[in-house]
């Protein structure tokens, strides 16, 4: 090999009968991002679910739901092979980017109503929103009850002596 033939593969000067190397692009199939093709529709009750489980994650409510609600979904927990229902008390309305809720609670005796909603409310939106990506427009909250402090029972008596 002879210097000069060294001296042009190091330094990279092209000769007339060298042909440049072309890098090829990749090509993006389908056209666009990945993530923008299709649609991604998320079910009421998803979005009934999340909130449902935020909102007993805080401190003071003690149920979901109404009196008769509860009744029927305390028969329901008791049968063989039921759940229970993380959507009761729950309603969701959900569009395309949107949703907006209606909660029911109980809360317990002795803690601040509106410290309670706000906690809801913040808890239920930051889940709900991270969760889904949907913009949540309201949280409205109805409280149906008071979970007053029990008394303390007597241990009943057995029905069989």
């Amino acid at each position: 090999m002879s210097d000069t033939t060294e001296q042009n593969r190091t330094t990279g000067s092209e000769d007339e009968n060298e042909t440049p190397v072309q890098t090829r692009k990749a090509t993006k199939r389908g056209g666009g991002d990945p993530a923008t093709r299709g649609r991604t529709t998320i079910a009421d009750g998803v979005v009934e679910k999340i909130a449902g489980l935020a909102a007993r994650d805080v401190l003071g409510v003690h149920a979901m739901g109404s009196g008769l609600s509860r009744t029927f979904g305390a028969v329901r927990d008791r049968v063989p092979g039921g759940s229970k229902s993380v959507t009761r008390g729950v309603k969701a309305e959900v569009g395309e980017v949107q949703t907006a809720l209606d909660l029911e609670i109980v809360v317990d005796y002795g803690v601040s109503i509106g410290d309670v909603a706000r906690d809801v409310r913040e808890n239920v939106i930051a889940a709900v929103e991270r969760m889904t990506g949907l913009e949540v427009v309201e949280v409205n909250i109805a409280v149906s009850d008071v979970k007053l402090p029990e008394e303390e029972e007597e241990e009943p008596e057995p029905r069989i002596q």
